[in-house]
C-alpha cells in the first residue's frame, strides 16, 4: 500500500473582500451622487454652463434643450453612483462610468488648455472649480474608475434579492430625474447665488472699507540705444535696478499689466438697470423702500404658450394688488424694446419695463419668467412661474401690515 499522501489546498467559505475595489466603489459612487445632486439642485444653471460648451463645440442648435440635457446628465450621474455603491448591474455601470469620465476628462482638458470657459460647472455654483482643477479631479477619478472597470466582474450586489434590486433601481431612477424636474418647476432647494432670499443687493455691490484691492505687476519693454539689445523687466526690477538713471536704456511701447493677486471681489458687480432711453435706474429700483415685485425674463421671445399663461396670471395678480397697496412692479429683461412692446400688446402689462444684461438676470431667478419680491434692496422672497401665490396669499403673508 502506497504511503503517498495528497494535500488539497484549503478553501475558505468566504473569499476576502477586495479592499481596493470597495474603496474605489465608495469614492467614485459617492462623488458621482454628490456631483449629480448638487447640479440637479439647479439644472437651469447647469444648462447655462452647457450652453457655453455648446458654443465652443459649435453645437448651438442644442441651446434650447440645454436645461433638459442638464437634467438627464445629472440623473445619469446619480444613477451610476447609486448603482455602483449598491453593486447593481456592475458591468454596465463600469462601462458607463468609463465612457463618461473619458468624455469629461477630454472636455475639461480642452476647456483648460484653450481657456474657453472660466468655470467647469462640475459642482454647480456650490463649489466653483477652474477648468484645470476640474481636469485634475477627473484624472484622479479616472484612476479609480479604471480599477472598477478592470475588476468589474467582481462587483456583486449588496442585496441578494433580484426583486429588491430591481425595486431599488426603479426608485433611484425616478428620484434622480424627479429632483431635476422639481427644481426646474419650483426653484433650487438651496440657492447658492448672490440674489438668494435674505441677501441685500446694494450691500453686495459695494467694496467694504479697507478691503484688499487687486494687485498688478507692470512689465516694461526696454531697448538699449547703443547695442539695440531688448529685454523685459517688471516695474519692481526697474525701480530696484534704477534703470531710468542709465540713459542708454529707453522704454518702448506701453507697459503690460499682469494681475498677480486678486483683491476683494464684490458678489454683484454687473447689475445695471436702465430704461428704454438708457438712463441708469439701478439705485432707484434696488433701494425702493416699498415692496417691489421684479418679474424677470432673460428673453421674452423664448416664452412658451404655457409661460405666457403664467406671466399673464402674474400680471393680473399684481394689477389687482396695485389698486389697494403701495407697490411697484417691473419687468426686467435683456430683450429688445420691440419684443417687449409686442408682449405688452398681447398681455396689457401693468409692469414697468426696465432692461439689464442677461448674465445677472440668469442669476436672479432660475425661471422664465421668475419673480423676486424686494424691499429696501433685500430679497424677501422668490418664486418660479408655477409657484407665484394668489392675491389673498400675498396680502396675508406680506402686505397685510404695510
Amino acid at each position: 500500500m502506497s504511503n503517498t499522501s495528497y494535500y488539497a489546498p484549503l478553501k475558505n467559505d468566504k473569499s476576502s473582500p477586495d479592499i481596493l475595489l470597495w474603496v474605489s466603489r465608495l469614492f467614485v459612487g459617492l462623488l458621482f451622487i454628490f456631483s449629480g445632486l448638487i447640479k440637479a439642485n439647479d439644472p437651469m444653471g447647469f444648462g447655462f454652463k452647457l450652453q457655453e460648451y455648446f458654443h465652443v463645440l459649435h453645437l448651438n442648435f442644442l441651446n434650447d434643450y440645454a436645461t433638459w440635457i442638464a437634467v438627464a446628465i445629472c440623473a445619469f450621474e446619480i444613477i451610476l453612483g447609486a448603482l455602483l455603491v449598491l453593486g447593481i448591474a456592475g458591468r454596465k455601470v463600469a462601462w458607463g462610468l468609463l465612457l463618461l469620465i473619458i468624455f469629461f476628462t477630454f472636455l475639461t482638458f480642452y476647456s483648460a488648455f484653450f481657456e474657453v470657459v472660466s468655470s467647469c460647472g462640475c459642482f454647480g455654483d456650490a463649489i466653483p472649480l477652474t477648468p484645470w482643477q476640474s481636469f485634475i479631479k477627473d484624472l484622479v477619478l479616472l484612476v479609480f474608475i479604471l480599477v472598477i472597470f478592470v475588476k468589474r466582474k467582481n462587483i456583486a450586489p449588496l442585496i441578494a434579492s433580484s426583486f429588491t434590486n430591481n425595486l431599488l433601481s426603479f426608485f433611484v431612477i425616478i428620484l434622480s430625474f424627479g429632483i431635476g424636474i422639481y427644481t426646474i418647476s419650483y426653484l433650487p432647494f438651496v440657492d447658492f447665488l448672490p440674489y438668494k432670499e435674505g441677501n441685500n443687493i446694494p450691500k453686495l455691490m459695494e467694496i467694504p472699507e479697507g478691503a484688499e484691492q487687486d494687485e498688478y505687476e507692470h512689465i516694461y519693454a526696454l531697448k538699449n540705444k547703443t547695442t539695440n539689445e531688448e529685454k523685459k523687466m517688471t516695474d519692481k526690477e526697474y525701480m530696484d535696478q534704477k534703470i531710468w538713471e542709465d540713459e542708454n536704456w529707453e522704454v518702448i511701447g506701453e507697459p503690460e499689466s499682469k494681475l498677480i493677486k486678486k483683491g476683494y471681489q464684490v458678489a454683484i458687480r454687473d447689475l445695471i438697470i436702465s430704461d428704454a432711453e438708457g438712463n441708469d435706474l439701478t439705485q432707484e429700483v434696488i433701494n425702493n423702500p416699498y415692496y417691489n415685485f421684479v418679474v424677470t425674463s432673460v428673453d421674452v421671445t423664448k416664452l412658451s404658450p404655457t409661460d405666457l399663461v403664467a406671466l399673464d396670471r402674474i400680471n393680473q395678480t399684481i394689477r389687482a394688488l396695485s389698486t389697494d397697496f403701495n407697490i411697484r412692479a417691473i419687468l426686467l429683461t435683456a430683450s429688445s424694446a420691440n419684443d417687449v412692446s409686442y408682449l405688452d400688446d398681447q398681455l396689457d402689462l401693468v409692469l414697468e419695463t426696465f432692461y439689464a444684461d442677461a448674465v445677472p438676470l440668469k442669476s436672479m431667478v432660475r425661471s422664465n419668467p421668475g419673480i423676486m419680491l424686494l424691499q429696501n434692496g433685500t430679497v424677501i422672497k422668490k418664486w418660479s412661474k408655477h409657484a407665484f401665490p394668489s392675491k389673498e396669499k400675498l396680502i396675508e403673508t406680506y402686505l397685510k401690515t404695510q
